[in-house]
């Protein structure tokens, strides 16, 4: 298989496909103004392409802020794009979609992932779509757009969440989650009086969430929004540990970009010397695929935020392109199997 990437910093779509030719999988980032333009566009370009987009930056080697980006799978995948409605209440309703969509597609763990686009309340979705796919064992990476909007195959949905099963006819797939967060000291939280749809932490040990952190941090209120790049909240699941932003402050408790729920315990956590874990990753990668095909990654926009502060965005960038194929979207939120993260990157890559 090989994976195209084409953008337009001044949202013009048809540079942006300029020399894409009989695509078999298509999927769109876009900006606010023009999303809606871009996927109606998109559909009369590559009619019946199965495709799914999103509002959000992309980038390969350079990043495109506010124009259009388009990757595209062609020469040997096998997909099948559609979408799953009324997230925040009841995905689960739809899910008859994905169990045909998965028997049509006929993958395996070995060969398959699921690739999706989501419009909010993410950890309900990939608890729902993780029904269908743990029983194949086909993993799945995504992340979250902005503006409540995505597309699936030439159509705009609001509240809902866009996937594509995506078969690798040449070789395997495999998913990655990079953390570049360690623990911060011995501290071991319980969680509690949580609001699970509003996603706010309101104490910790019975303590004030806010005053936790200030007093471990020695942080101001205002300083709280900037410091959660060095030191978020970890989660532990199993082996793995899931980040935990900060988005607000409000009164008393701290409102994060994941769902935190009464008695779950949280840690602290502290960046970690980010440039050394990518190249942990990158060598990971290789020594797992020493063929790649494509590479397809989801980058946090805190993430993107901190390695531009630190101006390693473009040796960021310029490294994972040392893996061949790479190109992927800024998002507000990062899915990697069933899992709802923060501050991270995933990837699948195609042998």
């Amino acid at each position: 298989m090989r994976q195209f990437f084409g953008m337009s910093h001044s949202g013009d779509l048809t540079e942006a496909v300029s020399g894409l030719d009989n695509p078999q999988f298509i999927m769109l980032m876009s900006n606010n103004v023009q999303f809606e333009t871009h996927v109606k566009a998109l559909e009369r370009l590559y009619p019946g392409v199965p495709s799914i987009g999103c509002i959000g930056m992309s980038y390969d080697i350079s990043v495109v802020e506010e124009g259009v980006g388009v990757v595209a799978f062609l020469d040997g995948v096998d997909a099948v794009a559609n979408v799953l409605q009324q997230v925040s209440s009841m995905p689960v309703k739809y899910i008859q979609r994905l169990e045909n969509d998965l028997r049509k597609i006929n993958g395996s763990s070995e060969d398959t992932v699921c690739i999706d686009f989501c419009a909010g309340n993410d950890a309900c979705v990939l608890t729902t779509i993780n029904t269908v796919l743990k029983h194949r064992g086909i993993s799945l990476v995504g992340g979250t757009g902005d503006a409540g909007k995505v597309s699936a195959n030439g159509r705009i949905y609001e509240d809902a969440v866009a996937y594509a099963l995506v078969r690798n006819l040449g070789g395997r797939v495999k998913t990655y989650k990079e953390n570049i967060y360690r623990k911060y000291g011995n501290y071991h939280f319980i969680a509690s009086d949580t609001d699970k749809e509003k996603y706010v932490l309101g104490t910790l040990n019975n303590r004030s969430a806010k005053q936790v952190y200030k007093s471990i941090l020695h942080v101001t209120d205002e300083q709280i929004l900037t410091q959660t790049f060095q030191n978020p909240f970890g989660k532990i699941n199993g082996s793995e540990t899931c980040i935990i932003s900060i988005k607000e402050v409000q009164g008393d408790a701290l409102v994060c970009y994941r769902q935190v729920n009464d008695s779950d315990v949280l840690i602290l956590l502290q960046l970690a010397d980010y440039e050394a874990v990518t190249q942990q990753t990158i060598q990971r990668i290789c020594h797992d695929f020493p063929n790649r095909s494509a590479v397809f990654s989801v980058n946090c926009l805190f993430r993107y935020k901190l390695f531009c502060e630190r101006g390693y965005m473009d040796t960021y960038l310029q490294n994972m392109s040392e893996l061949g194929s790479h190109a992927g979207l800024v998002g507000y939120g990062e899915h990697y199997n069933n899992q709802f993260v923060n501050q991270s990157m995933t990837c699948v890559v195609f042998e």
